[in-house]
């Protein structure tokens, strides 16, 4: 085997050797991602229904379109957060509180 082949050889065989851990690091930073998301939907949903206000406010000379626009923004972007899985609640097992049943210990919170 040639050095070039040789050195392309073991550098391929080593980085196979740590896929498994680069895969568990890579779902360790889901909830950042998910933070990330959530914030990104918030204040885009702010600034683009906000505009839409900006103008309907300039358009009809009103005032007050501008702040519904930016109220209607936050709650789309909560809305479609949620509605993509974002906002759930997760235990340390990756499933979901809602998930899981009810408890082993047989004590509900019904009352």
């Amino acid at each position: 085997m040639s050095l070039r082949k040789r050195n392309s050889h073991q550098s391929r065989t080593a980085s196979q050797g740590h896929g498994a851990d680069d895969s568990a690091d890579a779902g360790s930073d889901g909830g950042y991602n998910a933070g990330i998301a959530v914030f990104s939907y918030i204040v885009g949903g702010i600034i683009v229904w906000s505009l839409i206000g900006w103008g309907l406010d300039n358009l009809w000379g009103t005032r007050w379109i501008v702040l519904l626009g930016a109220l209607l923004g936050a709650t789309g972007g909560f809305y479609l957060s949620h509605m993509h899985g974002l906002t759930r609640q997760s235990s340390s097992s990756g499933e979901s509180n809602a998930d899981s049943g009810p408890s082993k210990d047989g004590d509900s919170n019904a009352k």
